[in-house]
């Protein structure tokens, strides 16, 4: 069954890490559709009905995102406020997420260590995988790089990307 990625990066043509991982992806062909919010909604408009539609179509959803200032997007936060909606996504009649397999993919623009001193990135994280959960989704361990302001290496980016792409083949 075919995959979809939700990618919210607002500026893919200059970012290394989540273009290489776009790039990988796109080596899997048609087991993976990559979906960006920025490129279909440069306004941050959501056609709520259409994005809906999308997610109910797959069954493991994978959400693609650097890390600003310690947390998600605003655009995915708020793509999750709108879509995953009461009597859609949970409460009454709200059953359009449950047994969906949820993916986090983070890029940290700060190394490793910036994440090791007090809260880890999976403490950040803790909102959005709690959030799916209340979903009733089973959330799958979460792809990461640290370190993407840092210089990192283009070789180590695709290194990171192949386990990406094998994580989602998984």
């Amino acid at each position: 069954m075919p995959k979809l990625v939700v990618v919210t990066h607002p500026n893919l043509n200059q970012s290394l890490v989540n273009r290489l991982w776009i790039e990988e992806l796109a080596n899997l062909g048609e087991v993976v559709k990559v979906h960006s919010l920025y490129e279909k909604y440069p306004d941050l408009k959501f056609d709520i009905q259409a994005e809906q539609e999308l997610l109910s179509q797959y069954d493991e959803i994978i959400f693609q995102f650097p890390i600003h200032w310690f947390n998600v997007p605003y655009a995915l936060k708020k793509y999750i406020d709108e879509v995953l909606a009461y009597g859609w996504a949970f409460g009454p009649g709200g059953e359009n997420m449950k047994g969906k397999k949820i993916r986090l993919a983070a890029s940290t623009g700060g190394d490793k260590a910036a994440y090791e001193g007090g809260v880890s990135l999976d403490d950040l994280l803790k909102p959005m995988t709690i959030s799916f959960k209340f979903c009733g989704c089973e959330v799958l361990p979460t792809h990461r790089i640290y370190g993407a302001s840092h210089g990192l290496e283009e070789e180590a980016v695709k290194a990171n990307a192949k386990e990406y792409s094998s994580a989602i083949l998984a």
